[in-house]
């Protein structure tokens, strides 16, 4: 058969991550380990449950192991989001093209 070539790779994963407290009225950004996952990949990241207040707004791979979630508090006071098990969309693409994008 042979080596294939430019193969895209993906999957979902899970996690256990405990949050930090998020402050009042701000976004913050926190670091979990998820091992696997390196620079260069797209994740999505889910979080399982509804905490009233605070949401994810974006999730990027920061470094090898590591994923870094943007947190949002739109309340007047701080949130600590549970320890939950999150699942994560992570997709690995072997070749990227800068400018106009060609199917």
């Amino acid at each position: 058969m042979g080596a294939m070539m430019n193969e895209d790779r993906f999957g979902v994963i899970t996690f256990v991550y405990d949050p930090a407290s998020v402050a009042a009225a701000t976004t913050a950004e926190q670091t979990v380990t998820v091992p696997g996952v390196r620079p260069g990949d797209y994740i999505e990241v889910t979080k399982p449950t509804l905490t009233a207040g605070v949401g994810i707004v974006n999730a990027r791979v920061s470094a090898v192991d590591t994923v870094a979630i943007q947190w949002v508090n739109a309340t007047a006071a701080p949130v600590d989001p549970p320890s939950e098990t999150y699942t994560a969309f992570v997709f690995r693409p072997e070749k990227t093209t800068a400018g106009r994008f060609q199917p």
